[in-house]
């Protein structure tokens, strides 16, 4: 069986213990710091080994956002979740535009981190390569190919750096081009029916997705918005 590896990294000691602690019973190989920097020494050291890295929004020195974009950067792969006490709807945009998968506010239970930390690693224990023949593993729609196996989508024959959590939600739309998919089927496939958060989780990962893969992301071509209801691949 596969080792479910997390990276936590919390600035505050009680926290950071009661998050290990929850995390070891719940089956995960943990390796906790308390800040930034020490979070990057041990991925310069130790490698991109982790599946999943938790990290507090607000730490002195390099904060979570500026460690989640050094991250992202190395890894388009690994889950990321962030923490803060901070529930203002803007924080969770940033923290989700800059390439986090999902955010937790304080104080949360130990079952819904958990619950969310799980949902994440689902996700990146099903994007390791397939088997597939290569005529099964490909799907074409106008200019982009996805490869199943690989993970990788192509604009024109050219790879497109996406998220896990982006690669997904292509995939999914490109796998029903002729249906709407509304806001909550796609929360569920993407993130879990178990998924605590709010469903605005989609809206936001669809403007990212959209900078990535329209020619002008203000007015979209390829992921259409059907208002009141979700979206539709448009081509």
């Amino acid at each position: 069986m596969k080792t479910k590896r997390i990276l936590v990294v919390e600035d505050e000691d009680a926290i950071r213990d009661f998050v290990v602690i929850n995390l070891k019973r719940s089956g995960y190989d943990v390796v906790d710091v308390n800040c930034g920097e020490k979070a990057v020494e041990v991925i310069e050291q130790q490698g991109m080994i982790f599946d999943i890295a938790l990290l507090d929004i607000m730490m002195p020195g390099m904060d979570g956002i500026a460690l989640c974009k050094w991250l992202r950067e190395r890894s388009t792969t690994m889950g990321i979740i962030m923490l803060s006490a901070k529930s203002q709807e803007m924080d969770k945009v940033n923290c989700l535009m800059i390439g986090a998968d999902d955010y937790v506010t304080k104080p949360f239970s130990p079952s819904e981190l958990v619950a969310r930390i799980d949902a994440i690693y689902r996700r990146v224990a099903i994007s390791s390569p397939k088997s597939e023949e290569k005529q099964d593993r490909e799907l074409t729609a106008g200019p982009f190919t996805i490869d199943t196996k690989s993970r990788t989508i192509a604009k024109n024959g050219k790879v497109i750096d996406l998220t896990q959590v982006e690669y997904h939600i292509m995939e999914y739309f490109l796998k029903n081009r002729d249906s709407a998919l509304d806001r909550k089927s796609i929360l569920h496939h993407i993130w879990g029916d178990s998924y605590f958060g709010d469903d605005k989780i989609v809206d936001v990962n669809i403007r990212r997705l959209r900078m990535k893969i329209e020619d002008d992301p203000s007015n979209p071509v390829y992921i259409q918005t059907i208002w009141g209801y979700g979206y539709k691949w448009g081509k």
